[in-house]
């Protein structure tokens, strides 16, 4: 089972529209795949609509550390694609892992009980420095960064999100190395010297820095995106073929390099999708 985290500590990067595409097209794929919500803002547990709604969620798992997967898991219409929703409504999860002997390393010894369950398990996090996002990250094999071609946004990713990977660094003492870090250029708009320059520059500063890795995939500004958030379906059934006369890549070919980078194992089944769904769900039953 593969676990990879969406973060930042940038709120507004499109962290819960990355998970959410990658999570849905790597189901289409014929994956088994888990989202789990660990923002305060709980837009990645309504992304989807719901064929099943588990009675509990994010809280009890971590806070009650709940093992039953049918009371934790809730299932979308996307079919193979399950998700276990935010309802920390009171926000106590952080002061209470805060507080907690394992509270950085709880959903590391959690995650095992879905093992047999799933390929993959998505964690979408919430866009500040706190105990519950460097939980995630500890609980990652890989972490995916978005950030978005402006100066600020760069500055604010050196500064925050990076320094959290350093700061987790001994935790090597315990047998856990932090996550390989990759930067995912999002947002990219079609011309703009500007966005081109910080695109060069990102690439420059990390091409030798280990455990970071620009990824080759960036996610272009088009509207494809919002489109599909707005109909609750994965960007590459909304658009799967580049419209006539646009530069950027379909939306399906977006989304299938960037799971390719990071999933190269499955790169095989990622072929075989065609993005065709446009118009229906999947409500296949399973046990």
């Amino acid at each position: 089972m593969q676990v990879i985290s969406v973060i930042s500590t940038k709120g507004g990067v499109g962290k819960t529209t990355v998970a959410a595409n990658l999570g849905g097209f790597i189901a289409d794929a014929g994956l088994r795949v888990l989202l789990l919500d660990l923002d305060m803002q709980p837009t990645l547990s309504s992304y989807y609509e719901l064929t099943r709604r588990a009675p509990c969620g994010i809280y009890e798992l971590l806070a009650c550390n709940e093992r039953d997967i049918a009371r934790l898991v809730s299932r979308t219409v996307i079919d193979r694609l399950d998700v276990i929703l935010s309802n920390d409504e009171h926000r106590q999860l952080n002061t209470l892992l805060l507080h907690a002997p394992d509270g950085r390393l709880r959903l590391r010894h959690l995650l095992p009980v879905f093992q047999p369950h799933y390929d993959l398990v998505l964690l979408d996090t919430q866009g500040a420095r706190s105990v519950l996002l460097e939980m995630a990250v500890l609980a990652s094999e890989q972490a995916v960064s978005p950030v978005t071609p402006e100066i600020l946004a760069a500055r604010e990713m050196r500064r925050g999100t990076l320094q959290l990977i350093e700061d987790i660094a001994p935790y090597r003492h315990l047998g856990i190395n932090p996550p390989h870090l990759h930067l995912l250029l999002n947002r990219v708009p079609a011309v703009s010297a500007n966005a081109k320059l910080i695109q060069q520059t990102l690439r420059l500063i990390f091409r030798d820095q280990e455990g970071v890795h620009v990824l080759h995939t960036e996610i272009p500004a088009i509207e494809a995106f919002p489109r599909a958030a707005t109909r609750g379906l994965p960007v590459h059934r909304v658009e799967h073929r580049r419209p006539t006369g646009r530069v950027a890549a379909a939306a399906l070919d977006i989304v299938r390099g960037l799971a390719s980078e990071l999933c190269p194992q499955w790169q095989e089944q990622f072929a075989l999708v065609s993005g065709k769904f446009e118009g229906r769900h999947s409500h296949v039953k399973r046990p």
